[in-house]
């Protein structure tokens, strides 16, 4: 039985739309764009990067964790944002043959998960919706798995809110969800997705490119600096850091890693400036979004590009 079955929802069909803000639809679109791309984000260096990242934030590199999560008897995972797949199809891997899988987004690229599922030997189900919209009943869901994705709602507090109602008593969710960044930064970063906002997709993938081209020379200077002192009004800690690095995290995003392709590296880009709604927290407002939904802490990881939680619902 598959996880549309057993959640009753067997005859809702293979796409069910809402309506949406504005901003919602434009991000929509931008992540309908962005996973039909799969030469820039599929290659194996990007894949292993990826899982790695993956593994670090959730199970603090420790596989035997999602073994034990997904022990025992079979269970309903629910990808929300599922986007193509990529996140899912890395980290759970061959569970997905023992256990119901069901990813819903709310752009077509749910479309490009189906076909990559297909493509990889796994079964699953997959619903085009809104997050906040879904009909499947309360107190149903085991694993909820949201990597990135509640960020980019209108409202990451709802979102996070509506879906914790989902999960069985008992259940777990494992969500990524942005970080604030230092206030340079953080201008940047809405200046340069406002200039995005009138262009299409393809014309901001191209506006991005000088800036990927700046990110490659910063990071092949390969030069470290040594700040003296923090400056805690802007966000900037003390310490060796490379050049590229310090610019990546206290000025403008600019992504670089020197096995990526130069379209890889854009992608990346792409995907931070291009969606409005992409909104930033702090672990403290995570935390308390967490203790109102009556979900409990049982992980947190945080780092500079955002907060990773495991929690369960009690």
């Amino acid at each position: 039985m598959s996880a549309l079955e057993k959640l009753g929802l067997k005859g809702l069909g293979s796409e069910v739309k809402h309506p949406s803000s504005e901003r919602q639809n434009q991000t929509k679109d931008t992540y309908s764009f962005k996973w039909e791309k799969r030469d820039t984000y599929e290659s194996d260096v990007v894949k292993s990067r990826h899982k790695a990242w993956l593994f670090e934030k959730y199970c603090d590199n420790d596989p035997d964790r999602l073994r034990q999560w997904l022990s025992c008897e079979r269970k309903i995972i629910l990808d929300v944002g599922c986007g193509s797949g990529f996140s899912s199809l890395l980290f759970f891997g061959d569970y997905l043959k023992h256990h119901d899988y069901l990813g819903i987004d709310i752009s077509d690229a749910v479309n490009v998960a189906k076909k990559r599922f297909q493509e990889a030997g796994y079964p699953g189900d997959f619903l085009q919706m809104d997050l906040i919209n879904l009909p499947i009943p309360d107190e149903s869901i085991d694993i909820i798995f949201s990597e990135g994705v509640l960020h980019h709602t209108d409202c990451t507090e709802k979102s996070l809110k509506s879906l914790a109602k989902k999960l069985k008593l008992g259940g777990r969710f494992l969500f990524y969800i942005y970080g604030k960044k230092g206030v340079i930064r953080e201008f940047t970063d809405d200046y340069i997705r406002e200039c995005l906002r009138n262009m299409t997709d393809e014309e901001a993938w191209k506006a991005l490119e000088p800036l990927t081209k700046l990110g490659i020379v910063l990071g092949e200077l390969n030069i470290d600096l040594e700040i003296p002192e923090d400056i805690p009004f802007l966000g900037i800690r003390k310490g060796k850091v490379d050049i590229q690095r310090f610019f990546y995290w206290n000025v403008l995003k600019q992504f670089y890693h020197p096995e990526f392709s130069f379209n890889e590296m854009n992608h990346i880009n792409f995907d931070w400036f291009r969606p409005l709604n992409c909104h930033r927290h702090t672990p403290e407002e995570i935390k308390d979004w967490c203790g109102k939904a009556s979900l409990k802490i049982e992980h947190i990881n945080v780092q500079e590009a955002g907060i990773t939680v495991v929690a369960i619902r009690e």
